[in-house]
């Protein structure tokens, strides 16, 4: 049982929580300078960790990509003191080893989002190192874990996929787009020629905000069908979104899995520090004397500690 002042945030789909076994909690209902987040979020303990559930599309998946509330949902897990966020989305696959139902611990992004407001500092110059959006020390920590799913070895990206219950993808990079349409073929094979193996319409701009709020972050992506550069061998539509919900249901088991196989053992993220803590400490780049005092204080839960 882990003593340890790590909290930790899970940000998913809805029934994640549910299928944690973790929605009997304390539920609260946090306010913040934009707005309510996209759900109450559920105070509960897991293995003596402290967990903070959210659901990013809402109770009944009412928001779409673009309209989350990604700003409020950021800033509320960090009024409750949430020092790690782990994510995870389902998302459609780039590439032909990354098969519907593996799990991808994703390493980089590729942000193709318009509509949404990307950052808390809008009277201030803050900019934050984003060359590595997924905390490295989060994501050892969840590829150490895969040594204890069934029939498991993490992959490489130039590493053949082998038969087994849970395939884990060590690396890849997501590509982020607006939506809520998907992609066209046109555009699912630029996609592929930048170099992006999954295509997602949520990572962003929640991994740069927590950046900002000096939150580690690290998200699992689900690839739960490929995107439509390669044609469907199903035949019809139906048989089709049967087909996705059939591989997000296996991604989510395996999900889960993974997750509490992590949670059992917090030894890395305890004694390898993330850099995210320390995000700000080169990134206030404006006079703080210039900065209006109602600013400082509307963000004092982000930056009060630069500003003693």
């Amino acid at each position: 049982m882990s003593n340890s002042n790590i909290k930790i945030g899970i940000i998913g789909g809805t029934g994640l929580g549910d299928k944690l076994g973790l929605e009997t909690g304390q539920t609260v209902n946090p306010d913040t300078p934009f707005g309510k987040p996209s759900s109450p979020i559920i105070h509960t303990t897991w293995e003596g960790v402290d967990i903070y559930l959210l659901q990013r599309h809402g109770i009944g998946h009412i928001h779409n990509p673009s309209a989350v509330p990604y700003r409020a949902n950021i800033f509320a897990l960090k009024q409750l003191g949430v020092t790690h966020i782990l994510a995870s989305g389902a998302t459609g696959s780039l590439r032909e080893e990354y098969r519907p139902g593996d799990l991808v611990i994703v390493d980089q992004i590729i942000d193709k989002t318009y509509k949404r407001t990307n950052t808390f500092f809008e009277r201030a110059a803050v900019h934050v190192e984003f060359a590595d959006p997924f905390c490295s020390t989060m994501r050892n920590w969840l590829l150490n874990a895969t040594k204890y799913l069934p029939s498991n070895q993490a992959l490489e990206n130039n590493d053949a996929p082998k038969p087994q219950n849970i395939t884990v993808h060590a690396k890849g990079t997501y590509v982020v787009m607006e939506g809520p349409a998907f992609s066209t073929r046109a555009e699912s094979h630029m996609h592929r020629a930048w170099g992006g193996d999954l295509i997602g319409m949520t990572a962003m701009p929640e991994a740069k905000l927590a950046r900002e709020a000096e939150i580690a972050y690290a998200m699992i992506a689900m690839p739960t069908d490929y995107d439509c550069w390669r044609p469907h061998e199903v035949s019809s539509k139906q048989a089709l979104l049967e087909e996705i919900i059939g591989n997000l249901n296996r991604a989510t088991t395996n999900n889960i899995a993974l997750i509490k196989a992590a949670l059992r053992d917090l030894t890395i993220l305890e004694s390898e520090p993330c850099p995210a803590h320390a995000a700000l400490a080169m990134g206030i780049w404006s006079h703080k004397d210039k900065i209006p005092a109602d600013e400082i204080n509307k963000l004092q839960v982000l930056w009060g500690k630069y500003f003693k």
